[in-house]
């Protein structure tokens, strides 16, 4: 099953954090060694830029060889933020969750129908996006 990666996941994954459930990694490796990697919103590798940023991604390389590797078209299938995001994202409530990143992130994985894997709790309950 095809899904959009949130940027936790995304990072967990590719850095092989303990994070990331067993049931996720053999999903996301699976659809790799498929030739079918999972979604990923644009949004995402500004976030991951932010985070190294901020000191809160550590990498065990520099950052310009890591998004360049982790973006990779064989490792991720990067959605860009189009008219069809910002249509799904100004349909979503302005209650649902604050943080702008997570809005986009769920815009996209309703404008391109497919299920979002995240830990998000707030997105989970929110019930506006199918989960996985």
């Amino acid at each position: 099953m095809n899904v959009l990666i949130d940027s936790h996941i995304w990072i967990w994954w590719l850095n092989g954090q303990d994070e990331l459930t067993s049931k996720n990694r053999l999903h996301l490796d699976g659809l790799a060694k498929r030739g079918t990697p999972p979604f990923l919103s644009a949004i995402s590798l500004w976030e991951a830029q932010m985070l190294f940023r901020k000191g809160r991604l550590t990498l065990n390389m520099d950052f310009a060889r890591w998004i360049t590797q982790a973006s990779d078209p064989q490792v991720v299938r990067v959605l860009p933020l189009d008219t069809a995001v910002i249509l799904a994202l100004d349909r979503l409530p302005d209650s649902f969750h604050g943080d702008p990143a997570d809005r986009i992130i769920v815009a996209t994985a309703k404008a391109h129908s497919l299920p979002l894997m995240t830990e998000d709790k707030r997105i989970c309950r929110s019930r506006f996006v199918q989960t996985v």
